[in-house]
């Protein structure tokens, strides 16, 4: 396919089409946009890139993003060192955090185990979790990562490693969210949803009923 445009807005065209979720028209536009700005404004978007490149690393402990050695919330002695919060990305800390609920550490895997992509369980943070975990401090780990395929194999994966350790693990919830329809809910979600229900009310002597027991019960009727 021809270029549309000659030179170096064309460059930065294809180089912006290659960010995530930024198509040709999407990239277009912003090249367009910088085109207009002013060279101090280029300049600084220029520099923004570029600190971020020389300064920001990884974590040594958890793998969040930081400039230092060890993130912020890894050096926070508020943070209970006796639960980890497992999540695929450090972009998923920022989604947790805001929700003000959760005052434990972090560990990013780097990624989800993903065949197709060639992404193995090797490829991801999983190796210096369990070393976290072994130093005995740990009580729960928080599985967190993404209500997908990927991130149910993950997930799944590591608590099959976790099984050795006297440790709790758990799962976020997921299911259906605040304001959806019930009737637009697909199957995984509605699942999920009576999966993670939680009582109520009524008689704490009469368990909950889980999904697959309720069908096990209904054949044997």
């Amino acid at each position: 396919m021809a270029s549309l445009y000659d030179g170096a807005v064309q460059n930065l065209i294809d180089e912006l089409s290659r960010l995530p979720g930024i198509g040709p028209k999407s990239a277009q536009r912003i090249a367009f946009y910088i085109l207009e700005e002013s060279k101090d404004d280029a300049q600084a978007l220029i520099e923004a890139v570029k600190a971020v490149k020389e300064h920001v690393h990884f974590c040594s402990i958890c793998g969040n993003v930081t400039e230092n050695d060890i993130c912020s919330i890894c050096a926070d002695p508020r943070r209970s060192n006796n639960v980890i919060c497992v999540v695929e990305e450090a972009k998923d800390i920022a989604a947790i955090e805001k929700t003000h609920e959760y005052r434990g550490k972090y560990h990013v895997l780097g990624g989800a185990i993903n065949p197709i992509q060639g992404i193995g369980p090797d490829d991801l943070r999983i190796r210096s979790l369990l070393e976290r975990i072994g130093n005995g401090s740990v009580h729960e780990v928080i599985l967190a990562t993404d209500p997908n395929i990927e991130g149910e194999a993950t997930a799944a994966y590591i608590s099959r490693l976790l099984t050795p350790f006297d440790i709790v693990v758990s799962r976020l919830a997921s299911g259906l969210p605040m304001g959806g329809d019930l009737e637009y809910a697909d199957e995984m979600t509605l699942s999920r949803a009576f999966e993670g229900r939680r009582r109520i009310q009524g008689n704490s002597q009469h368990a909950i009923i889980e999904p697959d027991q309720t069908a096990q019960r209904q054949h044997l009727a």
